[in-house]
C-alpha cells in the first residue's frame, strides 16, 4: 500500500492517517489512489470494530491539489481515464468514480468510522469527512464546500451526503457559495457530531468505547441505518458525474481556475 496513506491497526481500531503532510494532505492522483486503496482493504481486515479518520500534519484534508487544477487550467480535465489516481476512473460493478470512492468507502464499511477533523477540510475534504459516521472536530476547522469557487460542482459524493446530513437550505447555500464555515458555526449547522479541543484523541476515546461493544449488535446497528441512508444513492452519484462532466475545461470553469490563481476577478460569459 502506498505511504501516502498509512493503516495501523490496534485493539480493533484501524486508524486511517492521510498522510501528506506538506501539502496539507491536498487531493491528486497518488492520494485518490491511496485512500481508496485504505479503505478497501479494511473490508476484509480481521477484527477491526471501528475506524479512525485523522490528517497529518496542520489539516484533515485541504481538497483538489493544485496539479489537478493546473490540468483544468489547461481544459485538460483530471486526466486520462486509465491513469492511476483518475479521480474519475470507475471500476466494473460500483456506484462510484474514484473521486466519488474516497468518500463512499468508508459508507460500505461494515463497521463505524469516526472523523476527526482539524485544520482544513476543504471540498473534497469535506466530503470525505462526511462519509464518516461521526465527526469530531476542532473549534477553529475551517470547512468549505468549495467546488463551485473553482467552476465546479461537487462530485464527489457531496450533494448526496450533505442532503443526508444537514438541513436542503444550509446544503444549498453552503454549496452556492464556496464560502468558508468555522469549526463551531459548522456544529451549529449539523456538519460536526461534536467540538473538541483535542479532536484525535476524542476520536480514539470514542474509538474505544465502540471497540468495547458487541460488534455483531454495532455492525448490525450499521446496516440498519445504511438501509435507509443510502437509498438513491447511485442515481444522485451518476447525476454529480454528469453535472461535473459539463463543466471540466468549459469556458467558465478554466476562467474560474485561471482567475483564481492569476488572483484577479473573473470574467465569466453567461
Amino acid at each position: 500500500m502506498s505511504d501516502r496513506v498509512i493503516v495501523t491497526i490496534n485493539d480493533g481500531i484501524a486508524e486511517v492517517r492521510f498522510n501528506r503532510a506538506d501539502k496539507r494532505n491536498a487531493l491528486d492522483r497518488e492520494q485518490f489512489a491511496a485512500i481508496a486503496e485504505a479503505g478497501e482493504s479494511l473490508k476484509t481486515a480481521d477484527g477491526v470494530r471501528v475506524v479512525v479518520l485523522v490528517g497529518d500534519g496542520e489539516s484533515f484534508c485541504a481538497g483538489l491539489d493544485f496539479s489537478i487544477f493546473g490540468d483544468m487550467a489547461g481544459g485538460n480535465g483530471a486526466g486520462g481515464e486509465n491513469d492511476r489516481g483518475n479521480p474519475g476512473a470507475m471500476e466494473d460493478g460500483r456506484i462510484t468514480h474514484l473521486g466519488q470512492q474516497v468518500c463512499w468507502v468508508w459508507e460500505e464499511l461494515p463497521m463505524p468510522v469516526i472523523a476527526a477533523v482539524h485544520g482544513h477540510a476543504l471540498g473534497g475534504g469535506l466530503q470525505i469527512a462526511m462519509g464518516a459516521d461521526i465527526r469530531i472536530a476542532h473549534p477553529d476547522t475551517k470547512w468549505s464546500v468549495r467546488e463551485v469557487h473553482w467552476g465546479l460542482v461537487p462530485d464527489m459524493t457531496g450533494t448526496f451526503m450533505l442532503s443526508k446530513v444537514v438541513r436542503q437550505d444550509v446544503a444549498r447555500e453552503l454549496t452556492y457559495t464556496a464560502r468558508m464555515v468555522g469549526g463551531r458555526e459548522a456544529y451549529d449547522l449539523g456538519l460536526v457530531t461534536r467540538l473538541s479541543d483535542t479532536p484525535y484523541e476524542d476520536a480514539m476515546a470514542l474509538a474505544r468505547e465502540i471497540a468495547g461493544r458487541s460488534p455483531g449488535a454495532v455492525r448490525g446497528a450499521k446496516t440498519a441505518f445504511k438501509h435507509l441512508f443510502d437509498e438513491s444513492a447511485a442515481e444522485q452519484f451518476e447525476l454529480e458525474r454528469r453535472l461535473i462532466g459539463e463543466q471540466i475545461g468549459s469556458p467558465n470553469q478554466v476562467e474560474s481556475v485561471m482567475a483564481n490563481m492569476e488572483k484577479r476577478a473573473p470574467n465569466f460569459a453567461d
